[in-house]
């Protein structure tokens, strides 16, 4: 962090927050991220009920357009794509039906894929946010990267110096650059390396956080695969660097899926992912300084 720097840590969305600038923000300032961030919650949270994705969800219908639904969509359309259909911003019943539910009831219940065809159900032009039947929203895939992004336009514009703005793995810096421990997945009191961001984007994922116990003897988490309403079970986290959070945020979630290296070359992001095996793999011409062995580099396995 930044020398002599401020730090305002504050909690919202169900997570950590920490914004980190040269000097402290004015009161209006805190203010006015509070207001970006209760105005994207009160649009975009399946566990609020005055949130307009609740009202949507019993029977669908039509309403103004938010102003991130564009932005946002268009990504889940291109992770769609990409993926096979394994993200899909109509997962919201899936991860209900395993107990990730808006009363955090994790009471696991029978798996429900997500609507293949959500691209006929859900649709956010002409104005418009349009939904044809029963269905919830779940923006989850790019949705904290992409209010991260707000959150760092609002300080940036009233702090001109140094500025990070962490929320719990998903973070932005601008300015000198900041080094990020990769927390390991399977030991959060370890990191498998450590990577310089600056003027970007870092987002980062994993199956052991927000996971809870099943009836079976699996572990379930929030990480699905739409298609199959079933946790991930191949890769363990996933890191994406890139321009904006939202764009990093999207690809930490594709990499848990075959499609994912793909888009982030498309896109223009840097990323590494770990299996459940403990292999670690990167993209090509990746700056991150991993924790390996003299010896293991070929197989990519970390310690």
């Amino acid at each position: 962090m930044p020398t002599a720097a401020v730090s305002w840590r504050f909690e919202a969305i169900g997570t950590a927050w920490e914004v980190v600038t040269d000097e402290p923000l004015p009161s209006a300032v805190r203010a006015a991220v509070r207001a970006v961030i209760d105005g994207f919650d009160r649009e975009w949270s399946r566990f609020r009920a005055d949130s307009v994705v609740s009202g949507l969800a019993p029977s669908g219908g039509a309403v103004p357009r938010p102003a991130d639904a564009v932005p946002m969509l268009d990504a889940f359309a291109a992770l769609d794509a990409a993926t096979g259909g394994a993200v899909n911003p109509l997962v919201g019943e899936s991860l209900s039906a395993l107990g990730y539910d808006a009363a955090y009831s994790l009471q696991e219940r029978e798996a429900r894929p997500a609507p293949a065809d959500w691209r006929e159900r859900l649709t956010w032009r002409d104005g418009t946010l349009s939904l044809s039947g029963p269905a919830t929203i779940d923006v989850g895939a790019v949705g904290k990267g992409r209010l991260v992004d707000l959150v760092l336009d609002v300080v940036a514009a009233a702090s001109p110096g140094d500025v990070v703005v962490d929320a719990s793995g998903d973070l932005a810096v601008r300015g000198r650059p900041q080094r990020i421990g990769l927390e390991h997945p399977f030991d959060p009191r370890r990191a498998i390396g450590v990577w310089e961001v600056r003027d970007a984007a870092l987002c980062a994922s994993a199956i052991n956080r927000r996971a809870w116990p099943s009836v079976t003897e699996t572990t379930l988490h929030h990480v699905l695969d739409a298609r199959t309403g079933q946790p991930v079970r191949t890769y363990a986290a996933t890191w994406a660097v890139a321009a904006d959070a939202m764009t990093a945020d999207a690809i930490a979630t594709a990499l848990f899926f075959d499609g994912g290296p793909a888009l982030a070359h498309e896109w223009g992001a840097e990323w590494l992912r770990m299996t459940t095996d403990g292999a670690v793999e990167w993209a090509p011409g990746c700056r991150a300084d991993l924790f390996l062995r003299a010896d293991s580099v070929e197989r990519g396995w970390a310690i």
